[in-house]
């Protein structure tokens, strides 16, 4: 007899899934979730985040593994049904469509395959099912000569379409779907996406949809969970989430991901997933993360907790409560005063009421024209310079206020870049002395342990490290190589925030796409924040995670190098960006400019 149970929405607690080995695998490590009728739940994460587990543990398809933890389908305990009672709940009132098309038979033509859960479990007849499967099938985007084929006469995108229409077949209460859209071409995933949502208006299925694809589930999902290592990172609203997301892991999958409107050069996540067979020791995510400490991410692994959105209820989980603005600088001014005619004083205000934060791990693009006050607003972040008035604080610590051993000790975590390696490099000092000097201020390590360092900084600059390199000066280098020493010096200290001041301006195209590539690379490798100024908007683009233009002193636009790029707001931004081509861009592609362009 088949359990009995109202129909409502799913629930999972403390699930744990783990393959036996040698060595034991735990693929699922305490997943908490709830998906409501009619509701459509996302699940985002990258290869080997434990997707596909958990779509099977939900079924009861995973007899080789050990399952612990509770899953509900309305008033069923699913875990609680032997393999007869599964029989009369799989397909009717939960179903699943396998991410690899292999679970398709062979040797039976696919309309004998579709007809098979509708007769089964609906009491249809052969030829009732047999037209209800051509339905199907037309549902997905495939006509009746589907029917007749075996798998095997399918493509890999045409037997995806089977499964996901066999999956919705019996309308279930709960479809799970692990990477439905995998190897659609754009129109057929979107007639995908679309036939999902009318599935769950219409009939009130539930829907989870498993996919490492965010812009599908943008278009299909009511919330979104993202998944690392078999560990819920964080669960919200999809519009919290993939537009604004919290925790570390969350935030460096979605700035890998390419979309129509990036303009800057994709990056991948730092670090290399680790070895699965490896239990997490604290935060799963933290031998990857830009912004772990040890003594908070290491202890225990953080439990999902509270920043509540707007749009409902979300969960972050990080020790540190999520992403944290490394940098914040709040209303400063900087301003210069010069004798003028009949001994009249004048007053020229560079830096006027300027504020704005750095997220650690963040690349922030800085751009203006010349004379905007970018170098003195960089130099006032490192205090180099002095101001006027605001604050500059510095992973909690007031910058400008330090003094004796605190400012010291922060310097070394804040290191600047210059437009001229020339007039930043001493002409007297060798290479090894250049790149050596701030150990030696600050002190670190011994005579060993310093040049090894020196060594290390050199090789992430891909510069030489033999001792007759080490014993050059600056007149013997090319601009390109006195920039990347002057970067390794600056790298030295292992900082935690880079600010490049027109780092590349004075390259050829050739080394300034050398250098830019190696800033972005030693930049997610490091894990630091970047503030990259500079004149040209086209080279910020490709670098920055967000762009801040910069005009008389002050910031006048703020956004994402793709929407600046397509819908610039000032007039400042517009310019910038006619002078580094996009009219001519959107000209020969045939289309016209933003608002003013």
């Amino acid at each position: 007899m088949p359990p009995e149970g109202a129909a409502g929405g799913l629930e999972v607690q403390d699930l744990v899934v783990t393959y036996p080995g040698p060595p034991p695998v735990r693929a699922v490590a305490g997943v908490n979730l709830t998906v409501a009728p009619g509701e459509c739940l996302g699940m985002l994460g990258e290869s080997g985040s434990g997707k596909s587990t958990l779509a099977r543990s939900l079924l009861g398809l995973l007899p080789e593994a050990r399952v612990e933890g509770s899953i509900r389908l309305g008033d069923i305990d699913l875990r609680s049904l032997d393999e007869d009672a599964w029989r009369s709940v799989r397909w009717r009132r939960i179903s699943l469509s396998f991410q690899s098309t292999t679970a398709l038979n062979p040797v039976l033509r696919v309309g004998l395959q579709m007809a098979e859960p509708l007769r089964a479990h609906l009491d249809m007849s052969h030829q009732d099912a047999a037209r209800r499967a051509v339905e199907l099938l037309a549902e997905v985007g495939l006509g009746p000569w589907a029917a007749d084929r075996h798998p095997g006469e399918l493509s890999g995108g045409q037997r995806r379409l089977v499964m996901l229409a066999m999956a919705l077949a019996c309308r279930p209460d709960v479809a799970i779907l692990d990477e439905p859209t995998a190897g659609l071409d754009p129109a057929t995933r979107n007639r995908v996406l679309a036939l999902l949502r009318s599935v769950r208006d219409d009939s009130g299925t539930s829907l989870v949809v498993l996919s490492h694809d965010a812009d599908a589930l943008e278009l299909v999902a009511d919330r979104v969970a993202v998944l690392y290592r078999g560990w819920v990172a964080e669960v919200g609203p999809k519009s919290q989430v993939l537009g604004d997301p919290r925790n570390p892991y969350s935030w460096a999958l979605l700035n890998a991901r390419p979309t129509l409107g990036s303009v800057k050069d994709l990056r991948g996540i730092r670090g290399t997933p680790p070895d699965p067979a490896e239990l997490a020791e604290g935060c799963p995510f933290l031998g990857r993360c830009h912004q772990s400490r040890d003594e908070l991410c290491r202890p225990a692994e953080p439990p999902l907790a509270a920043p509540t959105g707007e749009d409902g209820p979300r969960l972050v989980s990080c020790a540190r409560g999520g992403v944290v603005a490394l940098l914040a600088a709040r209303n400063l001014r900087k301003a210069y005063s010069s004798g003028g005619l009949l001994g009249r004083r004048d007053t020229l205000t560079v830096v006027d009421d300027v504020s704005f934060d750095v997220r650690e791990g963040e690349v922030v693009g800085l751009v203006g024209a010349t004379g905007a006050g970018k170098s003195t607003l960089g130099m006032l972040l490192v205090r180099l310079l002095d101001g006027e008035g605001g604050t500059v604080h510095f992973d909690g610590h007031d910058l400008l206020a330090a003094g004796g051993a605190e400012l010291k000790a922060l310097r070394a975590q804040v290191q600047m870049l210059f437009q001229d390696p020339f007039e930043a490099l001493s002409p007297r000092l060798t290479i090894a002395d250049a790149v050596r000097e701030p150990l030696d201020v600050q002190g670190i390590g011994d005579k060993a342990e310093r040049g090894d360092r020196v060594k290390v900084a050199l090789a992430d600059c891909r510069l030489p490290t033999d001792d007759a390199f080490l014993s050059r000066h600056t007149h013997e280098l090319s601009g390109g190589q006195l920039q990347r020493v002057a970067l390794a010096r600056a790298l030295v200290l292992d900082p935690r925030l880079l600010v490049a001041d027109e780092a590349v301006s004075m390259l050829d195209p050739s080394e300034q796409a050398k250098m830019i590539q190696l800033l972005k690379h030693l930049q997610v490798e490091r894990g630091m924040a970047m503030i990259f100024i500079s004149h040209d908007l086209s080279v910020v683009l490709r670098v920055a995670d967000r762009v801040l233009v910069l005009a008389g002193g002050r910031i006048v636009e703020e956004g994402s190098g793709g929407a600046m790029l397509a819908n610039p707001q000032h007039e400042v931004t517009r310019s910038l960006l006619t002078a580094a081509g996009r009219d001519l861009l959107f000209t020969a592609a045939g289309g016209g400019g933003g608002p003013g362009c």
